[in-house]
């Protein structure tokens, strides 16, 4: 009977210390940037984002280290893109000045999943004319292909025997920081202010 008390006393002090450390220890994240953002990330945010190497719009091959050298929001498109993708890179560069206005800093990047039409100067005039500091950048195919697979966007071409070809891709917005890498994204219906105080979020705890 004796051992029954101590087995079930023992039993009792492991259920507690479980407790408390469910309490005191299980609710804590080493994820720095926990409280900001807004949706959980398949595979957690280390399985978004890496090197690229591109062509940026004074034709000049750079790597995602000559271009994220502070945060950077990231938008996969293409210039020919007909709605979508100007009225997402519009809201992308509000949200640049909103968060200047802040005294906060952060490039706009345009990377085009349509390499066969978008040059490097045309990528180059194209975020110029959104924004002063957007970066351009495209590249062969087969650099494009990489950058896109790396961020896990998705792009498919119509037929393009027809010159007004469109490509159907993913919209989201990327947040990159320079020490830390991919750390969210965000969706087409958020508006430049709700993107910019995301961002400013994440800024804050760098």
């Amino acid at each position: 009977m004796t051992r029954l008390y101590a087995i079930l006393a023992a039993v009792v002090l492991a259920i507690g210390l479980g407790a408390i450390w469910l309490l005191t220890m299980g609710g804590r994240s080493d994820d720095q940037f926990a409280q900001c953002r807004s949706s959980q990330i398949a595979g957690g945010a280390d399985t978004i984002g890496g090197p690229f190497e591109l062509v940026n719009g004074k034709g000049e091959t750079v790597t995602d280290a000559d271009v994220i050298t502070e945060p950077a929001l990231i938008y996969f498109g293409y210039t020919f893109c007909p709605d979508v993708c100007p009225l997402d890179t519009a809201r992308n560069a509000e949200a640049i000045d909103v968060l200047a206005g802040r005294g906060q800093s952060v490039t706009p990047v345009f990377i085009s999943i349509d390499p066969d039409r978008d040059t490097p100067e045309v990528v180059g005039d194209f975020a110029f004319n959104l924004h002063e500091k957007m970066i351009g950048l495209t590249g062969s195919p087969e650099q494009v292909k990489a950058a896109s697979k790396a961020y896990k966007t998705y792009y498919n071409a119509h037929d393009k025997s027809d010159e007004y070809y469109l490509v159907d891709h993913s919209t989201f917005s990327y947040l990159v920081l320079p020490e830390q890498g991919f750390v969210d994204f965000f969706k087409r219906d958020e508006t430049a202010e709700q993107v910019a105080d995301k961002i400013g979020c994440f800024l804050d705890k760098v």
